[in-house]
């Protein structure tokens, strides 16, 4: 294994060239939010659209409408029931997030094979929480595009069919490669498998052990893919900006919440971007 390193994320987020526009930084829809869980999907958001995603799009149930707004007026807002307006929406966007918040219902199974369905290379899929927990009740086919999953472990341990208890990295690498995905198997110590390394990361600290942390990354990295070209870095850093914004914000504070972590962000993408010149 190898760690995630600052050489990688400063790599990766580079200074913005002069004449870009909104466009060049993906566009990002984010799918998830039922009744009981929206405030999931809103983490998420959140943190793609700090992450610096161009247009963010969150397709949610209804009842999330008015927090969303309220809370990430940068974002566009729709309803997930409405399929044809969802796969038309679908079709033009870069990076596809599914499953902060959405559930394991009848909709929430529809959503996830509708969205698997119409995804298509060149789009990045980022598949999170209950689209894990679908995706291991019911075997389906998917998309032949850049895939990263992110389980916790217990998810992990539906996805692959390996127990937590044997969840080496030697059988974790194995399970990726089968699957055909980049992994990032959250747990005290990250750690990201790809087709030609596996990774750990090295920040982390218990002040993250509360609800939304898994939403939030799932959010960065979205809104990293959406704007940086190398896939397999761009997921490393913002594995490793997510864990050292917290293990910094923890030196001063018991608990870190998950919307902490994303107001930072584009401090630390800034910090980062200066260590490296332009893209001319």
């Amino acid at each position: 294994m190898q760690p995630i390193t600052t050489e990688i994320v400063s790599r990766t987020i580079i200074k913005r060239p002069a004449d870009s526009y909104k466009g060049t930084y993906g566009r990002v829809m984010l799918i998830g939010g039922n009744q009981n869980f929206g405030g999931a999907i809103i983490m998420a958001a959140t943190a793609a659209t700090y992450s610096g995603a161009g247009l963010v799009t969150v397709a949610t149930d209804p009842t999330n409408f008015t927090s969303l707004h309220a809370q990430l007026p940068e974002a566009m807002v729709m309803d997930y029931h409405q399929t044809d307006a969802l796969l038309q929406l679908l079709a033009g966007m870069d990076v596809i997030v599914i499953g902060p918040g959405l559930g394991t219902d009848t909709v929430a199974d529809q959503l996830l094979s509708t969205v698997l369905t119409a995804t298509h290379a060149p789009q990045r899929l980022v598949l999170d929480g209950s689209a894990l927990t679908l995706l291991a009740q019911h075997s389906r086919a998917l998309p032949a595009t850049d895939i990263v999953v992110t389980p916790h472990q217990m998810e992990w341990q539906r996805l692959s069919g390996i127990a937590i208890k044997d969840q080496t990295p030697t059988a974790n690498h194995d399970a990726q490669q089968r699957l055909g995905v980049t992994a990032v198997v959250k747990a005290h110590r990250t750690t990201v498998y790809t087709n030609e390394r596996v990774w750990f990361n090295p920040g982390g600290t218990p002040a993250m052990a509360t609800g939304g942390m898994g939403d939030t990354l799932a959010g960065m990295i979205g809104g990293f893919v959406g704007q940086f070209d190398n896939f397999t870095n761009a997921i490393l850093s913002a594995v490793y900006l997510h864990s050292a914004i917290a293990d910094d914000l923890a030196a001063t504070r018991y608990v870190v919440l998950p919307h902490q972590i994303s107001a930072q962000i584009p401090r630390y993408m800034h910090r980062f971007s200066q260590e490296t010149p332009a893209e001319s």
